[in-house]
């Protein structure tokens, strides 16, 4: 009985063990290698797969997703035989989980390996400076052997990048002493620079200055020559409106003069004015000095004289 009862157990022991063997769940973005009876059977894609126990086998388990790989610094020696310490990253994808299975026994390492010889052969053909100013261009190299060779390892080579280039301590110091120079000769051609643009930019201003300073003298004169030509003209005006009026006053006495004497008793009259400004005349110079001047007919001046006191003393008798 007990066999009895132990035999249905152990079915079902079987079924259950049969249960979970049979069936696998693939996550997305994994492959997984099946072998049946040890040989390459088919590959599972992600889900729910079945499988026949003991005799399908899951061999081989793969990533498709980009891997990062990191490559172990390295010494490699350049063409001018300095000694560099380089190391690097790799991204990668599997594209063919059969061939990553069956073309090789660890296509890491194989990645990994190929990476840094083809790295040092790379440098080896180039100088120090050439190594640091293209480095894009070593990194493309390294990708185009990488891909070709692992083709066959069912991997993708995405890109590679280089993380480090260390040279030695000395050539360190040498580099950053250059770097100084360099750096200092800069400033100093940048300040030479900026003492020429400052003295460019002082004579430029002391020339507009200048040339201001000219044309505001010239524009004075010019103002001033103007201004000395309207007062001139304003002054000829002046005295010709001076003059003018001079000979109109002239003129109308001439006319009341020349009027008076054909009026009755106008001769008298003008030979009176005429002795008065005489006498006048000769009282002022007496005043002024004792010299006197006399005019060479003094007869004449008596007569005049004479005359103006008749007519005066006429003029009393008549009142």
């Amino acid at each position: 009985m007990e066999l009895l009862y132990s035999f249905p157990f152990l079915i079902l022991i079987a079924v259950i063990v049969f249960g979970f063997k049979s069936f696998i769940v693939v996550p997305q973005q994994e492959a997984y290698i099946v072998e049946r009876l040890g040989r390459f059977h088919k590959i599972l894609n992600p889900g729910l797969n079945i499988l026949i126990p003991f005799i399908d086998r899951l061999a081989y388990k793969h990533t498709l997703k980009e891997i990062p790989l990191d490559v172990p610094s390295q010494v490699c020696i350049t063409r001018d035989n300095t000694q560099l310490t380089v190391d690097g990253i790799i991204y990668f994808q599997v594209t063919d989980p059969k061939l990553a299975s069956y073309g090789s026994s660890n296509y890491i390492m194989a990645i990994t390996q190929l990476a840094q010889t083809t790295l040092r052969s790379v440098i080896g053909r180039m100088e120090l400076d050439k190594t640091f100013e293209e480095r894009d261009e070593i990194n493309s190299i390294v990708v185009a052997a990488l891909d070709e060779a692992a083709v066959s390892w069912g991997v993708k080579v995405l890109r590679y990048e280089i993380k480090d280039l260390v040279p030695p301590q000395e050539i360190l110091r040498a580099m950053q002493a250059q770097i100084t120079a360099e750096r200092e000769k800069r400033a100093r051609i940048a300040e030479s620079e900026g003492r020429k643009i400052e003295q460019i930019n002082l004579a430029s201003g002391q020339r507009e200055a200048e040339i201001q300073q000219s044309e505001g003298e010239a524009q004075a004169a010019i103002n001033a020559s103007n201004g000395e030509k309207v007062a001139r003209i304003n002054r000829a005006q002046g005295e010709a409106e001076a003059l003018r009026l001079v000979a109109e006053a002239n003129a109308d006495a001439i006319r009341q003069i020349a009027t008076a004497l054909q009026t009755p008793g106008g001769n008298e009259a003008v030979n009176l004015k005429v002795a008065e400004q005489y006498v006048a005349a000769f009282s002022n110079l007496a005043k002024e000095g004792n010299t006197l001047i006399m005019p060479a007919n003094v007869a004449e001046i008596g007569s005049l004289v004479a005359a103006g006191l008749k007519i005066v003393e006429s003029n009393k008798a008549a009142k």
